[in-house]
């Protein structure tokens, strides 16, 4: 039944609202021996207006028995030949008999399908125990996958609750959304099926001692309403750690475990470690109790995204929740740290208020960018990780948003087909950034309790951007929509040039673009920009957070005899351009420490020169020259954003070794005396300033090429590899260690570092590093072995860091694009619906640089492009 291929109206890609969800009944059977699964769903329907079709999402499930019940009729009618629109991933329905308005009705469809490595859905995932691949499920279903494992209405908007019953085998493990109300052994003669729909499911069911062989039933709890895309289950033989919190609101404790196949579980001990921590945090910050029955992570091997929010059920790949317990270094911490924040940040921007529709993604993950962050400062509050958000996040959205191409945070997304592209830094870092900036500009303590009106306003509903701005404006008094529209709305930001005179200075805004001043058409957009202006009187500094620029141009009284300096604390999302004699005086004294200008104001300062001389606003001999100023400061997060922005400008001059040899003398002139003064020696009872410090020292030393540093690694690593004892390579210089020995080596170094890649116990700090190392090879051979293992060889997730790796080895920059367009359809097919595959493109092609590149990229595309159109036309035929 359902094999109908009837087209339904797809120009709309929302379903019509005539007919909505309220709540699912979910049973699936898990069957990991032939990678199959089926089930049945029944759904309880609101008929808002009279209809004789019913429309919902499907994709790639062969359905069956499909009848809907209308309460008021009393009748159950079923259509004998549904239609499909494989486009929208749509079915329609069709009954001779109208289901009449304001009524109720019941839809029940039983389904299956296969369970693929497709990283979306409801699919498998892989790993080796004692040489022998095993297999777990798990879900993955935003944006819009979730029709791939269950018929639904999925859009965010149509939320609805869920009841998941789960079958099983009796040895493996079932997690869900909720807590587990039963589990029992499935035996004919006993266990009761009530629902007759469910009968063929369970008439299939065999009977045998063994409990590998023995199916059992897991019943969970009903879930609160949710949209479709949180929703997640997972089945395997895992084991697990356990831990708790005590909700500061109620005083009620809940358990908190972390999942994951037993050879790594001993790895997760940090992630769970941080759970515990943040989530009494953000119960406090928000005023509102987290509240489901508990809160699970499962680690997975194969994961397109980094992690994902689903409630009570958190997901991620290795390199996101693991940490080898024996070496942790700062990075891993630092990175395990963030992702669960942010996860648990969604538990309520996503999961307790949700964004009508996907124009709003920047509701969800703009806010959990951003309280991720925030929440670490009660943690780890030596990380300042209000200065570091800068580097992290705010120059990374600048950078993007700084291109032609960019788009605005809140994107018209009217096909769902498309929503996987707005996934990106501009959905993430730039709307956490300008949430940021409106933060700083209305007071910290205000923009948080006018989140926490906006969430309780909205709790379990839907929400766009005007609900946000209400709850911030009701608590602080400003009006928001007249500050944030335009950054919200609009594409780009502002550069602020700044003219001084004797007793002012005179501010103007363009648009800022990275290939120099904006055309006129592309300059159209006036912004609020808070100035948040920095002066001194008697050596004492003032901030001035209620200045804002809001026409092209003004004129600003001030001292500019004295300091000064706009954009203080580095909050705005926007670049400031002074002459090259303001430039050099900020420096001179920001170079003095902290008494005038923050260490926040010193990284923006060094992420603004860099910008402005790489897009044309000034010389860049300029710009070396306000870094070389700054060459005895001791913040390592201000040596970071140098370190960042100079290997920005010797991946821009690649093909140019006049230009790189200089770069790279350069930078061992800056990092090499910290390597001496630092030593290679870490110590428990040292700042983590001073560890991050001389991890970045030593790996720009090795990248510049500094004999005595690359010869030091190389010797730690040579010991490593002849007695498989790595305990003399420090943790944190770990990855520069392998890195360094590849790209010196030769076919050995190699070999080991893809034994190590390819050691499934081997922890994410070492085996993307591994990764990373082999790509780093300058030898012919290995390189060409590379290319073969990529597609032989390499989980699909991992392939994006085979690629970046490969970028950064010049050596293999053209032949990686190369690699891309010969095996296009291969990669494409591999990532098929997922969310990395864009990032696998611009990968690919991001560094080239000469006019001939662009040209053969743009006919490659079109190529691929009408290719794709003609293929398509064909299946319709």
């Amino acid at each position: 039944m359902m094999t109908t291929n009837k087209p339904a109206d797809s120009g709309d890609f929302r379903l019509p609202l005539d007919v909505q969800p309220t709540h699912y009944d979910v049973t699936i059977k898990t069957d990991l021996e032939n990678s199959r699964f089926e089930g049945v769903v029944k759904i309880n329907l609101d008929i808002k207006k009279e209809t004789s079709t019913i429309v919902f999402n499907s994709a790639d499930l062969r359905l069956n028995d499909a009848s809907l019940y209308s309460d008021e009729l009393k009748i159950s009618q079923v259509d004998p030949s549904p239609s499909f629109d494989d486009k929208a991933e749509r079915c329609v329905l069709s009954f001779s008999t109208p289901v009449p308005t304001g009524s109720k009705a019941t839809l029940s469809i039983a389904f299956s399908g296969e369970l693929t490595g497709a990283m979306m859905g409801y699919y498998k995932s892989s790993f080796e125990h004692d040489g022998t691949k095993k297999y777990y499920t798990l879900t993955q279903f935003e944006p819009t996958a979730a029709r791939r494992a269950f018929p639904c209405w999925d859009e965010p908007l149509l939320k609805a609750t869920f009841a998941v019953t789960m079958i099983s085998r009796a040895d493996t493990v079932n997690l869900s959304n909720m807590s587990i109300t039963s589990e029992e052994i499935f035996e004919p003669k006993t266990t009761k099926v009530e629902d007759p729909s469910l009968e063929a499911l369970f008439s299939a069911l065999t009977t045998q001692d063994s409990t590998e062989a023995q199916w059992k039933i897991s019943k969970f709890q009903t879930t609160p309403p949710m949209s479709t895309y949180l929703v997640a289950y997972a089945n395997g033989r895992f084991a697990y750690l356990e831990s708790s919190y005590k909700s500061p609101l109620s005083g009620k404790i809940r358990p908190l475990r972390i999942y994951s196949t037993p050879d790594v579980i001993h790895q997760a001990q940090y992630a769970l470690d941080i759970k515990a921590k943040v989530l009494p945090i953000y119960e406090e910050i928000f005023d509102i109790e987290y509240p489901l029955p508990k809160l699970d992570t499962l680690v997975a091997h194969d994961f397109d995204a980094g992690a994902m929010e689903n409630w009570g059920l958190i997901t991620g790949r290795t390199s996101a929740f693991l940490l080898d317990p024996k070496k942790a270094d700062v990075f891993g911490k630092k990175r395990v740290t963030v992702f669960q924040s942010h996860e648990i940040a969604h538990m309520w921007f996503g999961d307790i208020t949700t964004m009508e529709w996907w124009d709003y993604l920047y509701l969800n993950e703009g806010f959990a960018t951003l309280m991720g962050e925030v929440i670490i400062v009660g943690v780890y509050p030596e990380w300042k990780v209000h200065s570091s958000f800068i580097s992290e996040h705010l120059n990374d959205a600048l950078d993007l948003d700084a291109k032609l191409s960019s788009h605005p945070i809140e994107v018209h997304c009217p096909d769902a087909n498309q929503i996987n592209q707005i996934f990106d830094s501009l959905s993430y870092a730039k709307a956490g950034s300008v949430l940021r900036m409106l933060s700083n500009f209305v007071g910290q303590e205000r923009f948080l309790k006018g989140v926490s009106m906006y969430l309780k306003k909205h709790l379990y509903g839907n929400t766009v951007t005007k609900d946000l701005w209400q709850g911030i404006s009701e608590s602080t008094g400003v009006d928001v929509p007249r500050i944030m529209d335009n950054w919200i709305s609009k594409i780009g930001f502002p550069v602020l040039t700044v003219t001084e005179s004797e007793n002012s200075i005179h501010v103007r805004q363009d648009r800022f673009l990275e290939s120099g001043p904006a055309e006129e058409k592309d300059n159209e957009t006036i912004w609020a920009v808070p100035l948040a202006l920095l002066t001194t009187t008697n050596n004492k500094v003032n901030i001035d957070k209620s200045v804002v620029l809001d026409t092209r141009e003004k004129r600003f009284a001030i001292d500019t005899s004295k300091p000064f300096k706009l954009n203080a604390g580095t909050y705005g999302v926007y670049r400031v351009l002074y002459s090259d004699e303001r430039f050099a005086a900020i420096a001179k004294e920001a170079a003095k420490g902290d008494a005038v200008f923050s260490l926040s104001d010193r990284i923006g300062l060094v992420h603004d020169i860099m910008a402005l001389s790489k897009a044309g606003f000034c010389k860049v001999s300029s710009a070396l020259t306000i870094v070389d100023i700054l060459h005895d400061e001791k913040e390592y997060l201000v040596w970071d954003s140098i370190a960042r922005n100079i290997g920005t400008l010797v991946s821009t001059w690649w093909e140019h070794e006049a230009v790189i040899s200089d770069l790279n003398a350069f930078r061992k002139a800056l990092f090499v005396p910290v390597v001496k003064r630092l030593g290679y020696e870490y110590s428990p009872s040292e700042s983590v300033d001073i560890s991050q410090l001389r991890t970045r020292a030593v790996g720009q030393a090795a990248v510049a090429g500094d004999s005595a540093v690359v010869e030091e690694l190389k010797t730690w690593f040579a010991e490593y590899m002849r007695t498989q004892d790595d305990s003399k390579i420090p943790g944190d210089l770990f990855r520069t260690t392998i890195l360094t020995a590849v790209k010196h080596g030769g076919r050995e170094e190699y070999e080991f570092a893809k034994a190590l890649y390819e050691n499934p116990t081997t922890p994410p700090s070492k085996s993307i590093p591994a990764i990373m190392a082999m790509c780093a090879s300058q030898d012919e051979a290995c390189i060409k072995d590379m290319f073969t293992y990529i597609l032989s060889k390499a989980r699909t997730q991992d392939i994006i860091y085979f690629i970046n790796g490969l970028q950064t080895n010049f050596r293999t920059r053209r032949s990686c694009a190369q690699f891309f367009q010969e095996n296009y359809a291969e990669l494409a097919k591999r990532f098929e619906g997922n969310f990395s595959f864009k990032s696998v493109v611009s990968s690919s092609f991001g560094n080239l640089t000469k006019e001939e590149d662009y040209q053969k990229i743009v006919d490659f595309f079109k190529v691929m492009l009408i290719s794709n159109i003609n293929g398509r036309a064909d299946a319709m035929r």
